[in-house]
């Protein structure tokens, strides 16, 4: 192959992989602040959508570094807004993060990982602008016909309470009240969930209204998140566009 048309090929390729990566990567939302409820004790978290196949992926992750003292600082819910039209989702999977585990609950590691039955998912809310929400605590919004597939880990066998809300990144599992210690299991510190029947249209930059819910009540700490910048396509591109120049 001619240099000329091998660089045209290699921009050719880099615009396409720049494209599949925006939509292969997944888009982040994070949000950060202060929880009056427990002297401004900092909390943070992040919100993953991906999309593989007809299924969207959400990642729930507790991002903070201070330590979890009260139910307060526990990450229990995300909430968001996105146009699939009429088309509806179905809950297929819940599953523990990569590197997170169960403390507090005396069965021990849940097996295969699976936290499904510990956790909710429901469209048609109205929640600060958003539809849609996955979380581990009835909030008053999520019933037991919300659940995603999975054994009930902790009673009662319905979202409720804290049972296996998200503890913080940087957790003192020795330490907290005994709304913590007592919960009878709480994760540290992501969840992944998988959701079915994607329309085929759908994009990623249709998200929007991303929240973060602690606590078991909506008068417990919300957090607004932002989307994290896109960097990785275009570091994939300047990759390839390097490499052109090489060739010239």
């Amino acid at each position: 192959m001619q240099l000329k048309s091998l660089r045209s090929f290699i921009c050719t390729i880099a615009v396409g992989l720049c494209f599949q990566s925006v939509s292969a990567a997944g888009v982040i939302f994070t949000g950060s602040g202060l929880n009056s409820m427990n002297g401004n004790n900092p909390i943070a978290g992040s919100v993953e959508f991906e999309v593989s196949a007809n299924a969207l992926i959400v990642t729930i992750t507790n991002t903070a570094m201070s330590d979890v003292e009260v139910p307060s600082d526990v990450l229990t819910g995300a909430f968001w807004s996105m146009d699939i039209g009429a088309s509806s989702l179905t809950r297929t999977s819940g599953l523990l993060g990569a590197g997170s585990s169960v403390f507090y609950d005396p069965d021990g590691q849940p097996a295969g990982g699976v936290i499904g039955g510990e956790w909710a998912y429901k469209s048609g809310l109205s929640y600060h602008g958003a539809a849609y929400g996955i979380s581990s605590s009835g909030l008053g919004l999520f019933g037991p016909g919300d659940v995603f597939p999975g054994p009930d880990l902790a009673p009662p066998p319905n979202p409720d309470g804290l049972n296996y809300g998200l503890l913080s990144a940087g957790d003192n599992t020795g330490t907290g009240n005994g709304g913590i210690t007592g919960s009878a299991g709480l994760i540290k510190n992501s969840v992944v969930f998988t959701l079915t029947g994607l329309p085929g249209n759908f994009t990623l930059d249709s998200i929007s209204n991303v929240y973060l819910q602690y606590g078991t009540d909506l008068s417990e700490p919300r957090l607004t998140t932002v989307p994290e910048p896109g960097t990785i396509a275009l570091l994939g591109l300047a990759g390839l566009v390097l490499l052109g120049r090489r060739l010239r």
